[in-house]
């Protein structure tokens, strides 16, 4: 189990407002929109070059208030992967019983070779800077999920709502695709009620050197 007690800042510190966030969140994603421009631009055309359109993949999650958005991500999947993936899981059990208990597979015949690399160094998310301007998601926050996970979250699915999910948060730092998804669960919980600017920018700070160093990424 991944220890974030490092991570933890109890009651005594003083949480950042909700205007404060907001601004740090529009700060952050403008400043991060034109720092990666270059990358963005470059992962479009070889997005393009290898696989075709679409660019950018938008799929349904649930944000604050239990309200949908498009959370945004570079295309990562062939277009066929609905068939790759309904044919691998027939074809390997251990994948079938991997994927029924974490929705993800370590193996995954839908990513594309350019996906890897994208998926790998977390480039894939960068055009979730989109959703944070538009209001949908924070730069820290739960993970966002969809629909049919929210009964993994059971009573704590209110815990998940109260607040707009996050570019990254306490999963991102703990582990991500090594952490199992009760302990995701946890984490986001965690995340809910200890919560303060602090704990953000402790977050953002060791979200860099994960990302740095790799791990967890799948």
């Amino acid at each position: 189990m991944p220890n974030s007690a490092n991570l933890k800042f109890r009651a005594s510190v003083t949480e950042g407002t909700p205007g404060s966030k907001i601004v740090f969140d529009k700060l952050f994603a403008v400043s991060a929109l034109l720092f990666f421009a270059p990358f963005i631009l470059v992962i479009a055309v070889l997005i393009l070059l290898t696989d075709g359109r679409p660019v950018f993949y938008g799929h349904e999650r649930v944000g604050h208030r239990g309200r949908r958005f498009k959370c945004l991500k570079f295309r990562t999947m062939c277009r066929d992967s609905d068939q790759r993936l309904l044919e691998h899981l027939r074809n390997s059990p251990k994948a079938k019983a991997e994927w029924e208990a974490s929705r993800k597979l370590t193996d995954d015949p839908r990513v594309s070779l350019l996906g890897r690399i994208l998926r790998k160094t977390s480039l894939d998310e960068l055009p979730q800077l989109l959703n944070i301007l538009s209001g949908d998601m924070s730069t820290v926050g739960p993970r966002p999920i969809v629909q049919d996970e929210a009964r993994y979250y059971g009573d704590n699915f209110a815990d998940y709502k109260s607040l707009r999910p996050g570019l990254t948060g306490l999963w991102q730092v703990s582990g991500r695709s090594d952490v199992g998804y009760q302990e995701r669960v946890n984490l986001d919980v965690e995340y809910v009620h200890n919560r303060s600017f602090l704990l953000d920018l402790k977050i953002v700070a060791k979200t860099i050197y994960v990302v740095l160093k790799r791990e967890g990424a799948q």
